[in-house]
Protein backbone atom coordinates (compact mmCIF):
# COMPACT_ATOMS: atom_id res chain seq x y z
CA UNK A 1 0.00 0.00 0.00
CA UNK A 2 2.77 2.42 0.96
CA UNK A 3 4.76 1.46 -2.16
CA UNK A 4 1.86 2.08 -4.51
CA UNK A 5 1.18 5.40 -2.75
CA UNK A 6 4.83 6.41 -3.24
CA UNK A 7 4.79 5.37 -6.89
CA UNK A 8 1.87 7.74 -7.47
CA UNK A 9 3.34 10.55 -5.35
CA UNK A 10 4.56 13.88 -6.65
CA UNK A 11 8.06 13.16 -5.36
CA UNK A 12 8.37 9.98 -7.43
CA UNK A 13 6.93 11.64 -10.54
CA UNK A 14 9.28 14.64 -10.25
CA UNK A 15 12.25 12.36 -9.50
CA UNK A 16 11.41 10.12 -12.46
CA UNK A 17 11.18 13.11 -14.79
CA UNK A 18 14.60 14.33 -13.65
CA UNK A 19 15.97 10.77 -13.91
CA UNK A 20 14.76 10.64 -17.53
CA UNK A 21 16.60 13.89 -18.13
CA UNK A 22 19.70 12.14 -16.75
CA UNK A 23 19.18 9.29 -19.22
CA UNK A 24 18.91 11.82 -22.05
CA UNK A 25 22.22 13.31 -20.89
CA UNK A 26 23.72 9.81 -20.87
CA UNK A 27 22.63 9.03 -24.43
CA UNK A 28 23.92 12.38 -25.69
CA UNK A 29 27.29 11.56 -24.14
CA UNK A 30 27.33 14.37 -21.54
CA UNK A 31 27.22 12.10 -18.45
CA UNK A 32 30.06 9.87 -19.58
CA UNK A 33 31.07 6.90 -17.43
CA UNK A 34 29.39 8.39 -14.37
CA UNK A 35 25.89 8.07 -15.83
CA UNK A 36 24.46 5.96 -12.94
CA UNK A 37 25.49 8.68 -10.45
CA UNK A 38 24.02 11.42 -12.69
CA UNK A 39 20.69 9.60 -13.15
CA UNK A 40 20.42 8.73 -9.43
CA UNK A 41 21.45 12.27 -8.43
CA UNK A 42 18.91 13.88 -10.75
CA UNK A 43 16.20 11.52 -9.50
CA UNK A 44 17.04 12.44 -5.88
CA UNK A 45 17.13 16.17 -6.69
CA UNK A 46 13.73 15.94 -8.40
CA UNK A 47 12.27 14.06 -5.46
CA UNK A 48 13.63 16.69 -3.05
CA UNK A 49 12.32 19.73 -4.92
CA UNK A 50 8.87 18.27 -5.57
CA UNK A 51 6.08 19.88 -3.58
CA UNK A 52 4.80 17.83 -0.66
CA UNK A 53 1.67 15.76 -0.96
CA UNK A 54 -1.51 17.46 0.11
CA UNK A 55 -3.71 15.47 2.42
CA UNK A 56 -7.14 14.68 1.05
CA UNK A 57 -9.96 16.95 2.13
CA UNK A 58 -12.19 15.44 4.78
CA UNK A 59 -15.47 14.12 3.48
CA UNK A 60 -17.83 16.41 5.37
CA UNK A 61 -21.56 16.50 4.73
CA UNK A 62 -22.71 19.39 2.58
CA UNK A 63 -25.21 21.88 4.03
CA UNK A 64 -28.14 20.24 2.23
CA UNK A 65 -27.39 16.96 4.04
CA UNK A 66 -27.13 18.88 7.30
CA UNK A 67 -30.51 20.48 6.54
CA UNK A 68 -32.06 17.06 6.01
CA UNK A 69 -30.85 16.05 9.48
CA UNK A 70 -32.17 19.30 11.00
CA UNK A 71 -35.55 18.64 9.33
CA UNK A 72 -35.66 15.14 10.85
CA UNK A 73 -34.71 16.55 14.25
CA UNK A 74 -37.40 19.24 13.93
CA UNK A 75 -40.02 16.56 13.28
CA UNK A 76 -38.94 14.83 16.51
CA UNK A 77 -39.03 18.13 18.42
CA UNK A 78 -42.56 18.85 17.12
CA UNK A 79 -43.71 15.42 18.27
CA UNK A 80 -42.21 16.16 21.70
CA UNK A 81 -43.86 19.60 21.85
CA UNK A 82 -47.29 18.16 21.10
CA UNK A 83 -47.17 16.27 24.41
CA UNK A 84 -46.50 19.39 26.53
CA UNK A 85 -49.43 21.14 28.23
CA UNK A 86 -49.00 24.90 27.77
CA UNK A 87 -50.92 28.03 28.62
CA UNK A 88 -52.87 29.69 25.81
CA UNK A 89 -50.30 32.47 25.34
CA UNK A 90 -47.31 30.11 25.41
CA UNK A 91 -49.06 27.74 22.99
CA UNK A 92 -49.75 30.65 20.61
CA UNK A 93 -46.12 31.79 20.73
CA UNK A 94 -44.90 28.23 20.27
CA UNK A 95 -47.23 27.84 17.28
CA UNK A 96 -45.86 31.03 15.67
CA UNK A 97 -42.29 29.85 16.22
CA UNK A 98 -42.85 26.35 14.84
CA UNK A 99 -44.67 27.79 11.83
CA UNK A 100 -41.73 30.07 11.10
CA UNK A 101 -39.25 27.22 11.57
CA UNK A 102 -41.33 25.02 9.25
CA UNK A 103 -41.19 27.74 6.60
CA UNK A 104 -37.43 28.08 7.00
CA UNK A 105 -36.96 24.33 6.69
CA UNK A 106 -39.31 24.00 3.71
CA UNK A 107 -37.61 21.98 0.98
CA UNK A 108 -39.14 24.01 -1.82
CA UNK A 109 -37.02 27.10 -1.34
CA UNK A 110 -34.79 26.92 1.73
CA UNK A 111 -32.39 24.23 0.54
CA UNK A 112 -30.82 26.38 -2.14
CA UNK A 113 -30.69 29.51 0.02
CA UNK A 114 -29.38 27.82 3.15
CA UNK A 115 -26.94 25.61 1.25
CA UNK A 116 -24.85 28.70 0.50
CA UNK A 117 -25.03 30.04 4.05
CA UNK A 118 -23.52 27.67 6.64
CA UNK A 119 -23.93 30.28 9.40
CA UNK A 120 -27.69 30.25 8.88
CA UNK A 121 -27.72 26.44 8.90
CA UNK A 122 -25.86 26.55 12.22
CA UNK A 123 -28.24 29.14 13.70
CA UNK A 124 -31.28 27.16 12.59
CA UNK A 125 -29.77 23.95 13.92
CA UNK A 126 -29.06 25.59 17.28
CA UNK A 127 -32.68 26.75 17.62
CA UNK A 128 -34.15 23.37 16.62
CA UNK A 129 -31.73 21.06 18.41
CA UNK A 130 -30.86 22.96 21.55
CA UNK A 131 -32.68 26.18 22.39
CA UNK A 132 -36.31 25.21 21.74
CA UNK A 133 -36.22 21.75 23.40
CA UNK A 134 -34.28 23.15 26.36
CA UNK A 135 -36.75 26.00 26.87
CA UNK A 136 -39.77 23.69 26.86
CA UNK A 137 -38.05 21.01 28.94
CA UNK A 138 -36.97 23.50 31.62
CA UNK A 139 -40.56 24.81 31.69
CA UNK A 140 -41.95 21.30 32.17
CA UNK A 141 -39.53 20.59 35.01
CA UNK A 142 -39.90 23.95 36.75
CA UNK A 143 -43.71 23.87 36.59
CA UNK A 144 -43.76 20.85 38.85
CA UNK A 145 -41.63 22.56 41.50
CA UNK A 146 -43.67 25.75 41.27
CA UNK A 147 -46.82 23.85 42.21
CA UNK A 148 -45.09 22.79 45.43
CA UNK A 149 -43.94 26.34 46.25
CA UNK A 150 -46.70 28.81 45.38
CA UNK A 151 -45.88 32.50 45.10
CA UNK A 152 -42.76 32.10 42.97
CA UNK A 153 -42.38 33.58 39.51
CA UNK A 154 -44.46 31.83 36.88
CA UNK A 155 -42.57 29.38 34.64
CA UNK A 156 -45.09 30.18 31.87
CA UNK A 157 -43.85 33.77 31.87
CA UNK A 158 -40.25 32.62 31.39
CA UNK A 159 -41.27 30.21 28.64
CA UNK A 160 -43.21 32.95 26.83
CA UNK A 161 -40.16 35.23 26.99
CA UNK A 162 -37.84 32.49 25.75
CA UNK A 163 -40.17 31.67 22.87
CA UNK A 164 -40.33 35.37 21.97
CA UNK A 165 -36.52 35.54 21.87
CA UNK A 166 -36.32 32.41 19.74
CA UNK A 167 -38.94 33.81 17.36
CA UNK A 168 -36.87 37.01 17.02
CA UNK A 169 -33.81 34.89 16.19
CA UNK A 170 -35.77 32.97 13.56
CA UNK A 171 -37.22 36.20 12.13
CA UNK A 172 -33.72 37.67 11.93
CA UNK A 173 -32.56 34.55 10.11
CA UNK A 174 -35.51 34.75 7.69
CA UNK A 175 -34.85 38.45 7.06
CA UNK A 176 -31.21 37.71 6.27
CA UNK A 177 -32.20 35.01 3.79
CA UNK A 178 -34.80 37.31 2.25
CA UNK A 179 -32.19 40.08 1.86
CA UNK A 180 -29.71 37.64 0.30
CA UNK A 181 -32.33 36.53 -2.21
CA UNK A 182 -33.25 40.15 -2.99
CA UNK A 183 -29.56 41.02 -3.55
CA UNK A 184 -29.20 38.00 -5.80
CA UNK A 185 -32.19 39.11 -7.87
CA UNK A 186 -30.89 42.70 -8.10
CA UNK A 187 -27.48 41.43 -9.18
CA UNK A 188 -29.03 39.33 -11.92
CA UNK A 189 -31.12 42.30 -13.08
CA UNK A 190 -27.98 44.48 -13.29
CA UNK A 191 -26.18 41.73 -15.18
CA UNK A 192 -29.00 41.48 -17.73
CA UNK A 193 -29.19 45.26 -17.98
CA UNK A 194 -25.43 45.55 -18.63
CA UNK A 195 -25.60 42.77 -21.19
CA UNK A 196 -28.46 44.40 -23.07
CA UNK A 197 -26.55 47.74 -23.23
CA UNK A 198 -23.72 46.21 -25.25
Amino acid sequence: MAISRYLESRKNIAGSACGLAGLVLTFTGVAGPYWPVVVAGLYGAGALIAPPERPALPDLPDPSAQLDQVRADFDEVRAYLSDIDLSVTAAARLGELTELLSALLDRAWSTELLAHDPESVHALSRIVRRDLPEAVDSFARTRWWTRMTPGTESPELHLEQQLSFLKKDAEHLAAGLRDAEARRQETHTRYLEDRSDR
